[in-house]
């Protein structure tokens, strides 16, 4: 089918970016179209048992697989993107980062000052909450403990959130689901709603397999609920994050004209410990994350420290071993503590299409990625020492949660995607804020710096 609708814009994909392009668009006065291959859940009808919320809100059913069979993928595929089922951590980029995509891009606004103004508005409209002491669960106070121990700095971790329900006894583990309570400050909640509001139309269920850019604007083909259809718009914004935007533009033929595509791929590769006590830790139980590393020695060698957890399910799929031993560990859900590293990784994975069309993506450790990996969890077992476990358990599996690059930003057409007025090199018609164009990892949670990026695009869209 033909779309015989006018639309002003047509932004494709509900995350971070396309959630608040959405809503600087409409919001603006033009009439906008925002497509989601997923389905527009709500609070009252996010699955909760883990392996249904697995299943339908991310894609590959839960985990995607790089080529190499070494690294997992996580990803949204839902209305909301990948803000539904984060933890929504929003911090600032710091001059580490700024300073190294300035290098890598010759792009001059990348600085804290300049950037400023465009935190300023996003997170005006965001409830941004740190968490306090009292809701610290007995996870956070082994993670603070033991940081203390090596002589190491911890911090409060700021969520985006409104009301968790933690002294009635909310557990928010739940909301790697999707936020039951719609406390957690997801593109959803805080964007697409309001957009809908002034006039949204959301269309779920919506695949875009091709986009064709022409003089006039954009054609775009793809699936609704297995029905074909084609959409022109004057504008297009890609919004599908590293892989669904770079997937789009491989299959669109860019590749011929922009040889940079599919490029620097990086995903901030995760590595989980999990440590036995003989008292219950209940690390599932009440703030799921309250406090991180702050060390500014561990942000010059490359890597942090989180304190997380995991679901049930999760958590056996991270473990090396089957049956009785696996058995055992699960046994000891209750009893464990857990600490992850997360790594900024070299930007070196590529993402390509094989030979039926299908997207591929290439990505393992470096050397300084490894050797990254081996002195952050170096310091973990320190801590652990520290706080004398019972028993140590090492995950083996990386798997990664933030996804950048693939288009990433830069003045030079031969090496990067996008331009320092997010518009695709040469198309002047299609325009691109979210992590695909990331030129490197910087280190630090994508979500607020993404949306930020985005209100700097659609300042220039609207001028």
């Amino acid at each position: 089918m033909s779309s015989n609708l006018q639309y002003d814009a047509v932004i494709i994909g509900s995350g971070s970016s396309g959630g608040t392009a959405a809503y600087r668009l409409q919001s603006a006065g033009l009439n906008c179209l925002l497509l989601e291959a997923g389905h527009y859940h709500t609070a009252k009808t996010y699955p909760r048992p883990e392996a249904d919320y697995s299943a339908q809100l991310f894609w590959g059913g839960g985990i995607e697989i790089s080529q190499s069979g070494r690294m997992g993928f996580l990803r949204g595929r839902c209305v909301g993107g990948s803000s539904i089922i984060n933890q929504g951590l929003m911090d600032r980029f710091d001059k580490v980062a700024f300073d190294d995509w300035r290098a890598d891009s010759g792009i001059d606004f990348f600085t804290e000052e300049a950037m400023a103004p465009y935190y300023d508005a996003i997170e005006s409209r965001m409830t941004l909450q740190y968490i306090p002491e009292s809701y610290r669960n007995r996870n956070a106070h082994k993670f603070i403990e033991g940081m203390e121990a090596i002589g190491c700095k911890w911090g409060i971790l700021r969520r985006g959130q409104c009301d968790c329900g933690t002294p009635e006894g909310n557990d928010c583990i739940a909301c790697l689901g999707g936020c039951h309570r719609d406390s957690k400050q997801s593109s959803l909640v805080v964007s697409i709603r309001p957009a809908e509001e002034l006039g949204l139309t959301v269309w779920d269920h919506a695949t875009v397999t091709r986009v064709e850019h022409r003089n006039d604007g954009v054609r775009i083909e793809g699936t609704r609920n297995g029905e074909a259809f084609n959409i022109d718009a004057p504008r297009v914004v890609l919004a599908g994050g590293s892989f669904g935007t770079t997937d789009i533009l491989l299959r669109s033929g860019f590749k011929d004209k922009l040889p940079a595509l599919g490029t620097r791929v990086a995903t901030h590769p995760q590595f989980m410990s999990f440590a036995y006590f003989d008292e219950p830790i209940d690390a599932h139980m009440g703030a799921f994350q309250s406090v991180k590393s702050d060390d500014p020695d561990f942000r010059q060698r490359g890597f942090k420290l989180e304190n997380v957890y995991g679901q049930p399910i999760g958590l056996a799929m991270l473990y090396p071993g089957f049956g009785r031993e696996l058995h055992e560990f699960m046994a000891g859900y209750r009893h464990m503590a857990c600490m992850e590293v997360a790594l900024r990784d070299e930007a070196t994975g590529e993402i390509k299409l094989d030979k039926k069309g299908r997207m591929r993506v290439h990505k393992d450790l470096t050397a300084q990625d490894q050797a990254r990996a081996k002195d952050g969890l170096e310091v973990v077992y320190s801590i652990y020492d520290a706080i004398k476990p019972k028993r140590i358990v090492q995950s083996p599996l990386q798997f990664c949660l933030h996804l950048m690059g693939g288009c990433p930003i830069g003045m030079d057409p031969k090496t990067s995607v996008v331009d320092a007025n997010f518009q695709v090199h040469g198309h002047p018609n299609l325009f691109c804020a979210d992590t695909s164009v990331f030129p490197n990892a910087p280190g630090i949670n994508p979500a607020l710096t993404t949306m930020a990026l985005t209100n700097k695009m659609v300042e220039g869209m609207l001028n």
